[in-house]
């Protein structure tokens, strides 16, 4: 199995066999609290007018729209697992367009990535299961940083922890068989990001705009068994959908 770790949009457009797109903070952390609070499926968006387009024609779709981390005016809720915790979105159809996540799907899907699915601290071990059980020659792992633009840290450290696990090693490059090494460093320094990275949750000027239950919420590490896999609508549209 021949893994190779890519970054940023420019990565997603390199990406090649089985990828990974990753965004911890926040797009695919929420989407799988999105499905275990029952969402039918997801449109990842690249372009917002084209997911203001998709709500008027449907407008029972839930709109997810950000950029800069700001939810974009005239979405329902912006990109933020907490903020969304107490709608019920059973049965309901998502449309989901942030400045990194789905950006990072959708040139992924251009640059034709033979298969593609989403990735995040709070589904990891998953992610590994999943890939283990397809058992591609090619895995693509993009971290897609902020905004796809600049580095994240969050995003290599989950881009690390998928290839270590996969190599049977743990984030020193040691042989760790179990995985258990590996988890344990990884919840470290998860937490740690709290004065990282991930700094900018506990700032009380921008509560509105990145809580800090969602740092909580995006570093739990390894809750979900299940993976978020790409696939297409009868139209051909790019969506998203829980595979265990």
């Amino acid at each position: 199995m021949n893994i190779r770790i890519l970054e940023l949009i420019e990565g997603a457009k390199k990406a090649q066999g089985l990828t990974v797109i990753i965004d911890v903070f926040r797009a695919f952390s929420l989407e799988c609290y999105l499905f275990e609070k029952g969402a039918r499926k997801i449109y990842p968006i690249g372009k917002i007018e084209d997911a203001f387009a998709m709500k008027k024609e449907h407008p029972d779709y839930v709109l997810l729209g950000e950029r800069g981390g700001a939810k974009v005016e005239g979405c329902d809720f912006g990109n933020s697992p907490s903020q969304i915790r107490d709608f019920d979105v059973s049965g309901k159809t998502i449309i989901h367009t942030t400045s990194a996540g789905t950006q990072g799907i959708v040139n992924a899907a251009a640059a034709g990535a033979q298969e593609i699915i989403t990735g995040s601290l709070v589904n990891a071990d998953a992610v590994v299961r999943y890939i283990r059980s397809r058992n591609p020659e090619q895995v693509s792992i993009v971290a897609m940083g902020k905004a796809g633009l600049s580095s994240a840290a969050e995003d290599v450290l989950c881009a690390e922890y998928l290839k270590a696990r996969l190599e049977n090693k743990d984030l020193s490059g040691r042989e760790d068989m179990s995985g258990g090494a590996a988890l344990a460093q990884l919840r470290e320094k998860a937490a740690a990001m709290k004065d990282g990275d991930g700094a900018h949750f506990f700032n009380p000027a921008t509560q509105e705009i990145f809580p800090e239950e969602d740092f909580y919420m995006c570093t739990q590490c390894c809750r979900f068994d299940f993976v978020i896999r790409v696939g297409k609508d009868t139209e051909g549209r790019l969506t998203t959908a829980p595979v265990l």
